[in-house]
Order: structure tokens, then C-alpha cells, then sequence
């Protein structure tokens, strides 16, 4: 007899075209919920990219309205206050605010990545925007490749290090994003490939030479390069031995031009070159090149030569003998923004320099338009940067603080709390993903993005799903020979000792155990502890009964043999006469030789 039919059945016998699945009855807080699927078919593991940018959203930061415009704001927010009841209202028009302020500037969130150790000096990004390269004081440049992250994995793809022992300045991409340039402390620059690999290594100098103009290469450290703006085979570095060398990139065995600084301050004639930009020739005007010197000199030349001369030229435009950490031209070539030092102050536990930020109008160089001082960080990378549409100047302070300023009036609009109390080094504002980056003295790397302004970059690194682990992936589970384990390749010899495995074979040879810092025992000789005796060696060892033998004794045994059968004068043994020598005594001999000792008196 067939069981009862269920209700389900029924309902598909009536004829309904899709069956009723019933619902599962499993309390809502049962822990079996875990490990049952919500859905069949292919899983797609989309996020809630709302749940993941609120994630990241930069909750406590107070962001401080600086003078001009962040104020008008402030007051407007006020009045509107006052003048409206209605408390709804109010908080509508403060959320329209907000939301112009983050789609300005994209600062309303935020992703770290924890990359180096010490100092980051220097933030590059290729032109699409998708791989990232920073050069850090512990003498590391590292690779970031957005497309490859997930919010699980921020970790660099390669880390190299160019020039051992020495920190490096920066690491710059070029305009193709193909080739980048490295600046160690160091005399000889490098060019890396976007995945790491060495491509050049410029030659250098001969110190013992006294004309710079001798020399193949820098004869000390670099301090600054770039690249140049139109032409990606031509670059320019500069260096404590008061030189700016232009070079060519398929001919890393001599710099192309050179310009020796002259000073008429420091000793000897030379002093040491700060920094380098190189401003593009944009809407029919020419290129230039700037630099500063350490005496305080601001030099301009022509871009493309000759450099025998600057074309514009301040010799005071810093203090002497004060380090100037950056420069920068705006697109157009018309403004020039240099940040100097003038005096070493104290603030909390760490040195800062009182910097000074002058903007300068290259149509007229002998004044500056505005200058501003504040506490800016030690280190000679600190660096200050244009926004992409060249309304804005990006700068670090020494108390962890992002400064967004206006070039005319150098007044603050916002100034935003990065890392507290810890130096903001450096700086970069990508025009392609609009989105910020900064480097500290922590060795972080924050990025400042926005939801609705920001495009790809961290927002594809924060809402894509973590990576799926392999069981293998578990260091546990990992049968490796850094485990203590085998490889599934691996080749065992009969003979072989085994690795250092926990109670395996080599611990019970006397092997070095785990966390033991003895030395390992050697392997055990087929003899044992002792030595070999004599008969053993006899009897082993072919002619080993030579090591006992006099050389002489042995060699007079043929002397009789050789002389009755020779071996390489019996051909002419018979026609030769005999050798008669003349008989001499012993006085006779020393008479002689009395004789021949005179005569060379």
C-alpha cells in the first residue's frame, strides 16, 4: 500500500507549475544556520558596498575650516541656523555642505596601507592609477598593485632594494608609467621596470676629479630627480657635489649636459643642489627647469638649453645654508611653489623645521607673491604638491596635519588630521582616480577617497571580496620544508637525514633542536670519534707508505740504474769523449776563491 500523499504532492497534482518549498524550522539563533546555503547555484560573494565604505568613512576627524573660504562656509551654516526654525530644515542644508565639501575635496574617507617601517619619503602613481611604488627610509621601494588587493590583502606585490644600506630619496614614475626612476642616497641613480626589475644604473663620478665638468657621473649623493615632462628618455638628477646632470636613458656610461652650480658663499665654490621640477611647455610656452641650491640661490633655465646660464636667477630666496625639501610649477609653467627651511625648532619629542612656502610668479621672479611659515617636518623629502585642476596646494605639517591651500593667499581652506602627532611627509593627489595619498613618519600610507567623487583605487580594493584561502595557505596544514615538512616533489634519498622535524630522525642523531641556539652536530664518520690507525691507512690509501719515505734516499736508489742505462744521453754515450776535470786540493781551493774575493774589492 503507497504512504500518504503530502501536501506538496497535492498541490503538484492539482497542476501547479511550481512546487512549494517549505521553510526550514530552525531556530533563528541556532549556530547550524552557519553552514547551510541562503540560496542554490553560484554564489557571486558581492559585498554591500555601502556597509564597506561606512567601513572606512573618517569618524572623529574633526576637519578645521581654515580663513577664506572654509570660514564664509561656517558663518553661512550659522546664519541659516538662526534664521530657520524648522530644525529639519537646518540639518538638511548642513548634509548639502557636506556633501559639496567631499565632492571638492576627496578626503571623507579613508583605507591605510602599512607598508614600511620608517619614514615614508616619496608616493608615485603610473597615469592609469592602478599601481602604486614608495620609497621609505628603511631603504625598501615597494610595489602596490590595486587590481590584485582585496580588503584582506594589502600587501605590497615586490619590495626591492636599490642600493644597499642607503635610504632612498624617491622612486618616480614616468609619463607612460613604464619606467621608474629611484633616487638612493647614493652617487648613482637607477631606473626600475613597473614590475621591479633593474633596467639601468647610471655610471659615477671620479671623486679625485676637481672640474665637475670631467666627470661621467655624480661624485656624491643625490639628493633629487625627475623626470622629463614630454620626453620619457631624458631625466635629470641632482647632487651634493653641486651639479645638475641631464641624462639620457639609453646611455647610462655619461650624463648628456651638465650644470655646475657656483657658489659665491659656501667653501671651495660649491654647494649642495636641494631640489629639481622640471615645468612642461604648455600652450606655446617653453619648458624650464628649476632648482635651489643650499645657499639659498633660486636658479631657472631654459628646458631644453643651453645651460650655461640660468635665465632667471634669486640669490636670497631662502636662508642660507637652509635645506629646501621641495618645488613645484603649476601646469600652465606661471607659478613656482618652493617649501624652505629657515630656523631648527623644538616641538614635543621630535625636531621640526620653522619651513617657509613662497609662491613665485615666473613671469616676474625677483619678488615672491606670499609666503607662509609654519612647523613642517625634519625630513628633506617633505614635499608640497598641486591639485590636478591647479586650484589647490597639498602639504604635511609636523603635527600629522593634511593642509589644503590656496595658491594666491597660501590660507588654509581645510586642514585634516592624518596621523597625530606624528609628521605628514609626503603627499600625492592622482587627477585619474581622484583620490589622495599620504606618507608619514610611521611608515603608513593613508588614502583619501570619496563614494561618489573617487573612482577605482581604494574603492574597488574596499568592496572586493576577500580572497578564498586553500587549506594549503594555513601555515598548520602546510607540508613545506620551512614547516619542518615535505613538498609532494621532493626526491628522498635512502641515505638522507631528514629535516628538522619533531622527534624525527635528526633529533635523535643529535640534530639542533627548535629554538636551541647550539651549533649542529656533524655528520658521523664511517670510523666513529676516533682516528684511523696506521696499518688501516696502510691498507686503504694507495702509496700512503710515501708520507714516511725520505725524498734523498729514495731518489739515490736510480742514481746507479740511471748512470749504467741512460735514458736520454745513450745516443752519444759512445762518440763523446770522456769529461776530465782538473784535480784541486782544498788549499788550493781557498786560495782561489781569497783571490776572486780581492779582486771585486
Amino acid at each position: 500500500m503507497p504512504p500518504p500523499k503530502t501536501d506538496t504532492q497535492r498541490d503538484c497534482d492539482d497542476g501547479d507549475d511550481e512546487p512549494i518549498v517549505e521553510d526550514l524550522i530552525l531556530d533563528p539563533n541556532d549556530p547550524m544556520r552557519a553552514f547551510l546555503p541562503a540560496a542554490f547555484g553560484k554564489q557571486t560573494g558581492a559585498r554591500d558596498r555601502a556597509v564597506e565604505f561606512d567601513k572606512t568613512k573618517r569618524g572623529g576627524a574633526s576637519e578645521e575650516k581654515g580663513k577664506g573660504k572654509g570660514k564664509e562656509k561656517e558663518k553661512g551654516k550659522q546664519q541659516r541656523k538662526r534664521e530657520s526654525s524648522d530644525e529639519e530644515e537646518d540639518d538638511d542644508s548642513d548634509d548639502d555642505d557636506d556633501a559639496s565639501d567631499e565632492d571638492e575635496f576627496p578626503t571623507s574617507h579613508e583605507l591605510v596601507l602599512k607598508a614600511h617601517t620608517k619614514t615614508v619619503s616619496s608616493i608615485s602613481l603610473d597615469p592609469s592609477g592602478t599601481r602604486v611604488v614608495t620609497a621609505s627610509h628603511d631603504h625598501m621601494v615597494k610595489f602596490f598593485d590595486f587590481p590584485s588587493m582585496s580588503s584582506d590583502s594589502l600587501n605590497p606585490f615586490r619590495s626591492v632594494e636599490p642600493s644597499e644600506s642607503h635610504h632612498v630619496h624617491s622612486a618616480t614614475f614616468s609619463d607612460n608609467g613604464q619606467s621608474i626612476l629611484v633616487i638612493p642616497a647614493a652617487n648613482q641613480a637607477q631606473i626600475l621596470s613597473r614590475d621591479g626589475e633593474t633596467l639601468v644604473e647610471f655610471v659615477k663620478g671620479d671623486m679625485y676629479l676637481r672640474d665637475m665638468h670631467n666627470t661621467k657621473g655624480h661624485v656624491s649623493e643625490i639628493t633629487a630627480g625627475c623626470w622629463h615632462p614630454t620626453d620619457r628618455n631624458r631625466l635629470v638628477t641632482a647632487g651634493t657635489d653641486s651639479t645638475l646632470r641631464i641624462w639620457d636613458v639609453n646611455n647610462k656610461r655619461h650624463h648628456k649636459d651638465i650644470i655646475v652650480h657656483k657658489s659665491k658663499t659656501a667653501k671651495g665654490g660649491r654647494s649642495r643642489m636641494c631640489c629639481v621640477a622640471w615645468a612642461p611647455g604648455e600652450g606655446g610656452a617653453k619648458s624650464m627647469l628649476g632648482t635651489v641650491a643650499m645657499d639659498g640661490s633660486l636658479m631657472v633655465y631654459g628646458g631644453e638649453g643651453p645651460f650655461t646660464r640660468p635665465a632667471m636667477e634669486v640669490k636670497d630666496a631662502h636662508q642660507r645654508e637652509s635645506w629646501t625639501s621641495s618645488m613645484v610649477f603649476s601646469q600652465d609653467g606661471r607659478l613656482l611653489v618652493t617649501k624652505g627651511g629657515d630656523h631648527t625648532i623644538k616641538c614635543s619629542s621630535y625636531s621640526t623645521l620653522l619651513m617657509t612656502i613662497v609662491v613665485w610668479d615666473t613671469r616676474k621672479l625677483k619678488t615672491p607673491m606670499n609666503t607662509r611659515e609654519f612647523a613642517t617636518p625634519i625630513p628633506p623629502e617633505s614635499n608640497i604638491v598641486f591639485s590636478p585642476n591647479g586650484t589647490n596646494l597639498l602639504t604635511g605639517d609636523a603635527n600629522g596635519n593634511l593642509h589644503i591651500l590656496s595658491p594666491a593667499t597660501l590660507i588654509s581652506e581645510q586642514t585634516i588630521p592624518i596621523t597625530p602627532s606624528q609628521p605628514l611627509v609626503t603627499v600625492n593627489w592622482h587627477s585619474k582616480i581622484n583620490q589622495i595619498l599620504t606618507g608619514s613618519s610611521t611608515g603608513a600610507i593613508n588614502i583619501l577617497y570619496s563614494p561618489t567623487a573617487s573612482e577605482r583605487g581604494a574603492k574597488l580594493v574596499v568592496t572586493r571580496a576577500p580572497k578564498k584561502r586553500h587549506i594549503d595557505d594555513d601555515p598548520t596544514f602546510s607540508t613545506d620544508l620551512a614547516s619542518g615538512g615535505l613538498s609532494e616533489d621532493a626526491i628522498l634519498l635512502p641515505n638522507a637525514l631528514l629535516g628538522r622535524a619533531k622527534g624525527g630522525l635528526s633529533s635523535q642523531l643529535g640534530g639542533k633542536k627548535k629554538g636551541s641556539i647550539a651549533p649542529e652536530m656533524p655528520a658521523p664518520t664511517p670510523w666513529g670519534k676516533s682516528n684511523p690507525d696506521q696499518e688501516h691507512v696502510k691498507k686503504a690509501y694507495a702509496l700512503s707508505s710515501m708520507r714516511d719515505e725520505d725524498p734523498r734516499e729514495a731518489l739515490l736508489k736510480y742514481a746507479e740504474v740511471a748512470e749504467k742505462e741512460p735514458m736520454f744521453t745513450a745516443a752519444w754515450s759512445k762518440t763523446q769523449p770522456k769529461t776530465v776535470y782538473a784535480e784541486i786540493s782544498d788549499d788550493e781551493e781557498e786560495t782561489n776563491a781569497r783571490d776572486t774575493k780581492r779582486q771585486r774589492r
